[in-house]
C-alpha cells in the first residue's frame, strides 16, 4: 500500500471511530438524562419497598414500575429509562455520602442527586468475591442468584452462599429479606433457608434443621426480623411464623392457633384469622412485633396476644407487601394495592 493510500485508509478508520464513539456516548446520556416524570400524588400499583432518607424525602420502590421520590412538593419518578436496573425495586437504602441504592430485581443501582448508575452486574459477578462484613456496608438481593451483593463503600461485591444442602428440589437459595442483629450478626432469608453470617461463621436454618415434613409443609421463606430482645422472627408463605429464641426453634403460628387445622401449608389462600403468608415483618417503638399477611391484614404481637387489623375494607387485596418504620417511628404499611398506610395507634390513614 502506497503512502496516499494509507493516508486514505487512517482519515477513514478516524472518522469512522469518532462516529462511533459519538454515538456511544450519545445513548449513555440518552439513557442516564432523561428527565423523569413528575405528578401530585403516588401513582405505583403495587409498593414494594419504603426508605426515609437523611433528608427526610420517601422513597417508593413498586412491583413492577421503577421508583419514586416524593421530596414532601411532588413525586418524581425513576424508571430503566433514567438507568434503573429493572422496575421492580426491592429495597433502598442510604451510604455515608447521602446517595441512594436500589436493590432491583435484576442488578443494583444508586442515584448521586443528579443521575442513576445502573452497576453492572457482568463486572459484579466476573468472579467469587471473598465473605467479609463491615459496619457500613449495604447488602442486596442478587435477583436469582443464590447470594448476595455486598457494597463496602468503594465497590460493589458478589457473595455466594457456602454450598447449601439442597433438601426441596421446589425450593432456591434466592434472597428474599435481611436483618441486621446484635453481635455483628446479619440474616439472611431465603426460599429455601436462612442464612446468619457474623463476619466469621454461618448459622444456616433450613427444613433439615428444623425438622419438618418436606411433603407437608417445606420452607418458603419471604421475611426475617431480628428483634430488640434478639428473637428471631421467620415468616414463611405457607407455614406463618417460625420464631427463635436462643437455640429453640418452633412455630409460632401453630402455637397461637392462627393455622388454620384445613390448612394445605402451602400458597393456597388462608381463611380469616390466620397468619400462614407472612411476607414482612416489623418492630415499633414499643417493642411490639408486626406482621403483614398475604391474605389476612396486619396482626400485631405485645408479647402476651395477637390482634389483627383490616388496613382499608374497599382494598382490592388485603396483602401487605412491607411494613417499614419511618424516622419518627411512624408504622407505614405498603400495600399490594398501591396505597401506603400510616397506622395512628388504633386505625390507619391513608399516608400516600
Amino acid at each position: 500500500m502506497n503512502k496516499f493510500l494509507k493516508l486514505i485508509y487512517l482519515i477513514l478508520t478516524l472518522n469512522i471511530s469518532c462516529v462511533e464513539k459519538k454515538s456511544s456516548e450519545k445513548e449513555i446520556s440518552k439513557i442516564e438524562f432523561v428527565k423523569p416524570s413528575k405528578t401530585d400524588t403516588l401513582k405505583f400499583t403495587s409498593i414494594r419497598s419504603i426508605f426515609q432518607d437523611s433528608k427526610g424525602n420517601y422513597w417508593f420502590g413498586s412491583h413492577q414500575e421503577g421508583v419514586c421520590l416524593f421530596n414532601g412538593k411532588s413525586f418524581i419518578y425513576f424508571t430503566i429509562e433514567n438507568g434503573l436496573s429493572n422496575n421492580q425495586v426491592l429495597s433502598i437504602q442510604e451510604d455515608d455520602n447521602g446517595f441512594i441504592w436500589f436493590g432491583t430485581q435484576n442488578g443494583v443501582s444508586s442515584f448521586d442527586g443528579n443521575k442513576i448508575i445502573n452497576h453492572s452486574q457482568s463486572i459484579i459477578t466476573e468472579f467469587q468475591h471473598k465473605w467479609e462484613k463491615t459496619e457500613k456496608d449495604l447488602w442486596f438481593n442478587a435477583g436469582t442468584k443464590e447470594g448476595v451483593y455486598r457494597y463496602d463503600g468503594q465497590k460493589l461485591n458478589y457473595l455466594a452462599f457456602p454450598n447449601p444442602k439442597v433438601i426441596n428440589p421446589n425450593n432456591v437459595y434466592s434472597v428474599t429479606s435481611l436483618s441486621k442483629g446484635k453481635n455483628n450478626m446479619l440474616w439472611i432469608s431465603t426460599y429455601g433457608g436462612v442464612f446468619g453470617y457474623n463476619g466469621s461463621d454461618f448459622t444456616i436454618i433450613n427444613d433439615e434443621t428444623l425438622g419438618l415434613n418436606i411433603g407437608i409443609e417445606p420452607l418458603h421463606i419471604r421475611s426475617i426480623l431480628e428483634d430488640s430482645k434478639g428473637r428471631l422472627w421467620i415468616g414463611n408463605n405457607g407455614i406463618g411464623v417460625l420464631l427463635k429464641e436462643g437455640d429453640t426453634i418452633f412455630n409460632f403460628s401453630e402455637k397461637n392457633n392462627l393455622i388454620h387445622p384445613s390448612s394445605s401449608r402451602r400458597g393456597d389462600k388462608s381463611l380469616p384469622g390466620t397468619l400462614e403468608h407472612v411476607f414482612t415483618i416489623e418492630e415499633d417503638e414499643e417493642g411490639n412485633i408486626w406482621f403483614g399477611d398475604r391474605d389476612t391484614g396486619a396482626w400485631k404481637y405485645d408479647g402476651e396476644s395477637m390482634t389483627n387489623y383490616t388496613i382499608v375494607n374497599k382494598l382490592s387485596t388485603p396483602m401487605i407487601w412491607l411494613i417499614y418504620k419511618d424516622n419518627n417511628n411512624n408504622l407505614l404499611f405498603g400495600m399490594a394495592d398501591g396505597g401506603v398506610y400510616k397506622f395512628n395507634g388504633k386505625s390507619f390513614d391513608k399516608a400516600f
